[in-house]
């Protein structure tokens, strides 16, 4: 759901977290993986914009960070 809001591909994060495409895959396909894998991946996630949110109640989700109004203008 993160990558998919970023509008990332899976070869796109792969380059981002600095791990094989065949790594994000089998992450999405909910496989075990080495704790720092997956937490290189939840570090470029959240480098590119992502929240994530714990459960509260109404399960754990991802939304887009607010961007600061430097990155707005920069993005204009």
């Amino acid at each position: 759901m993160a990558r998919a809001a970023l509008d990332l591909g899976v070869r796109d994060l792969a380059e981002l977290a600095k791990v094989a495409q065949a790594t994000v895959s089998k992450l999405e396909r909910g496989e075990e993986l080495k704790e720092r894998t997956v937490d290189a991946i939840q570090a470029a996630l959240e480098n590119a914009g992502v929240q994530f949110i714990s459960e509260n109640g109404g399960g754990a989700g991802v939304r887009l960070a607010k961007r600061s109004d430097d990155v707005q203008k920069q993005n204009e």
